[in-house]
């Protein structure tokens, strides 16, 4: 062990072995490229990473650490986060992109070690100082790096999300038409290039927040592909279904989590049928009851008729049901009432009472007044449609 020695002398040490290798640093560069390439398999071949890219950078780091063995000076690490970037570009994992860093500030250690020893001028204190300053400077690099691949990653991640929603709502909007356009926004987007699909759309709790947080990942874990775009007013988005049949899973998925209003269209084939099927789940949405529940359009004809002519459905309200408005509130809407059971009981007396808790005579009874005011009969196909459209234009409008 050395005594003797105060900071500066070993300082001066050390300066003078970092000059001796700078003097070497082509040959070091080329040196630190191919230890690299051997120990870290993201950099064997140039596949991923250019040769002149990997020695560059090598000579980067040596020219910026070796100069800075010998005092507090920080390292020049903006080539560090040059690097962080190109890596992130190319594609090169970050574990691997921080494993030639380690490496490399292997390589440098070793090279001070073989100078030392071959020209007899670093002791054993001067080499754990300079030990300690490689390895902080080379903290600093790798820090630098990985920051910079992160950021890249991250400003990447966006740029495609919102390319994505852009593909989105072109699509949505009818935007795209040409057949080859539209296969590759299938494959920008991730989902099949042919459906069945179906479009989700969801009323936004308020604006810029989601319906559906995180759905395309829970929908991706059942093995449906989707994409999304968040509007003004709704979260939308198109679903494949693997298989017909598929479109019970997706209604469980979004009930699972709506918390609003959801409408889903009917399937359709290709992707130029979006436009058209946002149209019908907009219908759909407001053919759902007001609070949290999901309607398929082809599964609630009377409820998204209703809701999509309100100027026709006020006028089959009117001429219908205008009869009702004589009795007093409480009597118009019992009768509303039975007449909204029957139907919901399949045109069943004993099914309405039971929904009722009364009498099936009482039910017939309440039926009967309905058909003297109103002169449409329920044993009219005809009358009935009528009757049951109208009850659900007027649901509608006290939701």
């Amino acid at each position: 062990m050395e005594t003797g020695y105060d900071d500066g002398a070993l300082d001066r040490q050390i300066a003078g072995l970092a000059a001796a290798l700078l003097e070497r640093l082509d040959e070091l560069a080329e040196a630190m490229a191919e230890w690299i390439r051997k120990e870290v398999t993201a950099y064997v071949d140039d596949t991923l990473v250019p040769y002149a890219d990997l020695r560059a950078d090598c000579h980067a780091q040596l020219r910026s650490i070796l100069p800075r063995l010998c005092g507090p000076e920080p390292a020049d690490i903006s080539y560090a986060r040059q690097s962080g970037r190109r890596r992130a570009e190319l594609g090169v994992p970050l574990a691997k992109a921080m494993d030639a860093y380690r490496v490399g500030g292997r390589f440098i250690w070793e090279a001070l070690v073989a100078e030392a020893e071959r020209t007899g001028s670093l002791g054993s204190e001067a080499l754990v100082r300079a030990a300690s300053r490689i390895w902080l400077i080379l903290d600093d690099f790798t820090d630098a790096m990985a920051g910079a691949y992160r950021d890249a990653v991250a400003e990447r991640i966006v740029g495609q999300e919102h390319e994505r929603s852009a593909l989105v709502e072109a699509l949505l909007e009818g935007r795209i038409t040409e057949n080859e356009t539209l296969w590759e926004a299938a494959e920008i987007l991730r989902i099949s290039r042919r459906g069945p699909f179906v479009v989700v759309a969801a009323e936004v709790p308020e604006v810029g927040r989601q319906a559906l947080p995180e759905m395309e990942a829970r929908l991706r874990s059942v093995g449906m592909a989707s994409a999304w775009r968040l509007l003004a007013d709704l979260q939308v988005g198109i679903v494949v279904l693997p298989e017909d049949d598929r479109i019970d899973q997706l209604v469980t998925a979004l009930e699972k989590h709506a918390r609003h209003r959801v409408g889903v269209s009917p399937q359709y084939p290709t992707l130029e049928g979006t436009r058209e099927a946002l149209r019908f789940a907009k219908f759909a949405i407001l053919g759902t009851a007001p609070g949290a529940g999901v309607t398929l359009f082809d599964s609630a004809p009377l409820a998204v008729t209703a809701a999509s002519t309100p100027e026709v459905m006020a006028r089959i309200v009117s001429s219908t049901l205008s009869p009702l408005d004589s009795l007093p509130v409480a009597d118009r809407e019992l009768l509303l009432d039975t007449l909204e059971a029957w139907r919901d009981g399949g045109g069943s007396t004993e099914q309405a009472a039971k929904l009722l808790f009364v009498h099936p005579n009482t039910v017939r009874q309440r039926l009967r007044r309905i058909a003297e005011l109103t002169g449409c009969t329920l044993t009219a196909p005809r009358h009935v449609a009528q009757l049951c459209l109208a009850l659900e234009a007027v649901r509608q409008q006290q939701g």
